[in-house]
């Protein structure tokens, strides 16, 4: 299957009555642009009409018949396949570590030593993708070697569903939120996992208005309303610059369940 590219920038931020609309739209076999020439332009939808904008009128149609943004879940990681679909903005391989990988996580949030490497991996369709210095520090650790092994098999995965060249990796053990506002991610595709404490919190389409997003009033008081990732699950969160996902990248925020206990997040993000 091919992967939808990402789009160049993102066209609609908003899902209110006010479009943002770029010289030039990106779709399917050409671009389509306007009969004017203009860089970045905010438009009612009177004035998309007025102006007689080709951009306009497609992103106007596309609020019309586009689904609303749908999350899955299941217990294959055949359904992380499932985000290259339209309308999906989330799928979540609900899985099950390996007690050596569970005891090795575990580890490294007793120890409470800093973790944070980032890295950015060309995988090849033959070669052999070297990880052996994460989190190297800690090689002596029991469940090391799986623990690596785990996240090679995540980077190929990856590489393989959206045909990636390069991917952005990040390693962190993290003790205080680093997002705590629900937000949306202005990339393609990222996909997350924690190995060990409270994993990422996301919200089903409708239960806060996109217009108030990074307003603390307006996001859910009762926590049946908040989503979990469990400890394991991969997720595949689909952002604002995903083409044809823009306005609809899925709702998240770091985990504020347990805010002050440390947790191992693994991030994998498509850079090309």
């Amino acid at each position: 299957m091919t992967p939808r590219m990402p789009a160049h920038e993102p066209h609609a931020r908003l899902p209110g009555r006010a479009l943002v609309l770029a010289g030039i739209l990106e779709r399917q076999d050409r671009p389509i642009g306007d009969w004017f020439d203009h860089g970045r332009l905010r438009l009612t939808t009177t004035g998309v009409l007025a102006k007689s904008s080709n951009v306009g009128t497609l992103m106007l149609a596309q609020r019309i018949i586009r689904p609303q943004p749908r999350q899955l879940l299941g217990d294959s990681p055949a359904i992380l396949g499932e985000t290259l679909n339209d309308g999906v903005n989330l799928s979540v391989w609900q899985r099950q570590l390996p007690l050596h990988i569970v005891e090795f996580a575990e580890t490294l949030l007793a120890l409470g030593e800093p973790l944070a490497e980032s890295l950015t991996l060309e995988p090849s369709g033959d070669g052999e993708l070297q990880l052996s210095t994460l989190a190297a520090a800690h090689r002596d650790v029991a469940g090391h070697a799986g623990f690596v092994a785990d996240v090679v098999w995540l980077v190929r995965a990856f590489a393989c569903l959206v045909d990636a060249r390069r991917i952005g990796l990040r390693l962190r053990l993290l003790d205080k939120p680093m997002c705590p506002r629900f937000h949306v991610d202005h990339v393609p595709l990222r996909l997350i996992t924690t190995y060990a404490g409270a994993g990422s919190e996301w919200l089903r389409e409708g239960v806060m208005a996109r217009r108030r997003l990074g307003e603390p009033s307006a996001e859910p008081t009762d926590a049946a309303a908040v989503e979990r990732l469990q400890v394991g699950e991969v997720a595949l969160f689909k952002g604002e610059k995903w083409q044809g996902n823009e306005g609809a990248g899925i709702i998240h925020r770091s985990p504020l369940a347990a805010p002050d206990a440390p947790h191992l997040i693994l991030t994998l993000d498509w850079l090309a």
